[in-house]
């Protein structure tokens, strides 16, 4: 799948068809450049799926939990950034976060490659020459 988002105006919308397609999914590995637009783009499919907190990077939190005010689920965005040793992510239960159900959008997952889950739905955001973005996944 591709969705083409040519400005910051288009971001709703590709964040629904984002969701349209997640399908069964539940761990979102979100690769690109920094500015690339990853924090921006999980933003905008939060509050597609109706959280209505304050969305901020987890850069030094490492992860935010939030919650749909539609469905009643939680979705855990994390920023794997400032991650020096994987110890770190075994310290934080990783494991009750992927494999407990719940949505997670992972921010740097190429840092904790080899603690992503097999069905991990890995996401690519690059910029276009003209300040788009492309999402593939």
């Amino acid at each position: 799948m591709e969705i083409k988002i040519n400005s910051l105006a288009d971001i709703k919308e590709a964040a629904k068809q984002f969701i349209a397609n997640m399908g069964n999914g539940k761990v979102f590995a979100f690769y690109g450049k920094m500015g690339a637009g990853k924090t921006t783009f999980i933003k905008a499919i939060c509050e597609e799926m109706g959280v209505e907190d304050v969305i901020t990077s987890p850069t030094f939190a490492i992860v935010n939990e939030y919650t749909s005010q539609k469905t009643g689920d939680t979705i855990y965005h994390f920023d794997f950034y400032r991650i020096k040793k994987l110890e770190e992510v075994y310290d934080m239960g990783y494991e009750d976060y992927f494999y407990g159900g719940s949505i997670c959008f992972l921010e740097w997952p190429e840092l904790i490659e080899d603690l992503l889950p097999e069905d991990a739905v890995k996401v690519s955001i690059e910029e276009t020459e003209d300040g788009g973005r492309i999402v593939k996944f």
